[in-house]
């Protein structure tokens, strides 16, 4: 991964693409499992197809969980309600959902992890946020698709779709220019896909671009580069759970770790050791000890405490490794019983992070910035 670069293309997918419709089903159940008992073990994966949902896992709670209902509100939820697109709330459910396996559990009722793995945590100054551009603006204009069909102002777009994002960079490394956009969302057959290409232009992609300060001509826009898009969903391509991860985190613009994140309660540090990763990196960079950085943990199942805890900051520190290790240190104790508990992980607070990423967006702990912290 360079330091800078002169262009860099993220794409993100809107909440009704087939594999984040599995997604939140996955941490649906997830979050009523926290609900019920905040020390609930869930493993649940999703797969989604024509006429068809398959639940598949581990769940270890004191906790009464309806899954096939929690799908069906999903599902309906996120707009796949018309017998058209061969998929919908009323499609076949099978639920294959057993306990956890003992010899797992073992290690984490030690106040282990889950399971081996490496986390990486990434974060610069591109925005507010101190997230990178790219994947920043593809997510803000998925969401902004879902917004537009939800409210009705394009009631004609169906569920499903994708966003792609080149920014263009100078040579110290700031965003200075967004070209091209790529959009491709299905619609009604009796819409043509010229007002298709000029309504997301002035309904989703002027109004997004504009809240960061960029804006765009409708002809570097590329909106179904096919020409025809009408059928979307899951009848059009099976989706499953944990197939987004780099959606889910940096947009390819940072490392990612070894494992997914939905349908994981935090016990699993695929999801928990890659939320404080995050945690860390952007209290470095907000603190305004380097411009960009990468934080890397990796665990083993049954310990606590991770067997690699380092950072990158890419040439851009201003102060020295030293002085941002002690930092790290004084911030968080990257254990795994510490990290549930400092940023208070055992609350039913997933199925938000299951569409438009899990970074970036104010309202998770793991996003919070600690203050009053002595360098």
């Amino acid at each position: 991964m360079a330091t800078f670069h002169t262009s860099f293309t993220s794409e993100s997918v809107c909440a009704g693409h087939p594999d984040k419709v599995c997604d939140q089903i996955s941490d649906a159940i997830v979050d009523a499992v926290l609900e019920q008992d905040p020390h609930g073990r869930v493993a649940v994966e999703t797969l989604v197809t024509i006429e068809k949902v398959v639940l598949a896992g581990e769940v270890n709670a004191q906790a009464k969980v309806n899954f096939e209902k929690i799908a069906r509100e999903e599902i309906k939820r996120l707009g796949y309600t018309d017998q058209i697109l061969n998929f919908t709330d009323k499609s076949s459910i099978d639920v294959l959902i057993h306990q956890q396996s003992p010899e797992i559990a073992v290690g984490v009722d030690q106040d282990g992890a889950g399971d081996q793995g490496m986390m990486f945590g990434y974060a610069n100054d591109d925005t507010e946020e101190f997230f990178p551009l790219p994947i920043t603006l593809a997510h803000r204009l998925a969401e902004r698709i879902d917004t537009v069909r939800e409210d009705k102002t394009l009631a004609y777009l169906r569920p499903d779709g994708k966003t792609q994002v080149t920014v263009q960079y100078d040579k110290k490394g700031k965003p200075i220019a967004i070209s091209p956009l790529v959009i491709a969302v299905p619609h009604k057959e009796d819409i043509s896909l010229e007002q298709v290409k000029r309504d997301l232009y002035t309904f989703v992609v002027t109004p997004v671009l504009s809240s960061y300060g960029f804006g765009i001509d409708e002809e570097d826009v590329i909106v179904n580069g096919t020409g025809v898009w009408h059928i979307g969903g899951p009848a059009s391509d099976t989706g499953v759970t944990g197939r987004k991860i780099v959606v889910d985190t940096y947009g390819g613009y940072a490392r990612v770790g070894g494992g997914a994140f939905s349908g994981k309660d935090p016990s699993k540090v695929d999801r928990s050791g890659a939320y404080v990763a995050r945690y860390i990196a952007k209290n470095i960079v907000a603190h305004g000890l380097a411009r960009q950085a990468e934080v890397r943990l990796a665990y083993v199942i049954g310990q606590s405490h991770p067997l690699m805890l380092d950072v990158e900051t890419f040439g851009t520190e201003k102060k020295s490794k030293k002085v941002i290790l002690s930092f790290i240190n004084t911030l968080i104790d990257t254990s795994v019983k510490s990290i549930i508990e400092t940023l208070d992980l055992r609350r039913p607070i997933y199925h938000k992070t299951a569409s438009y990423g899990h970074f970036g967006r104010n309202g998770f702990p793991w996003e919070e910035v600690k203050e009053f912290i002595k360098l």
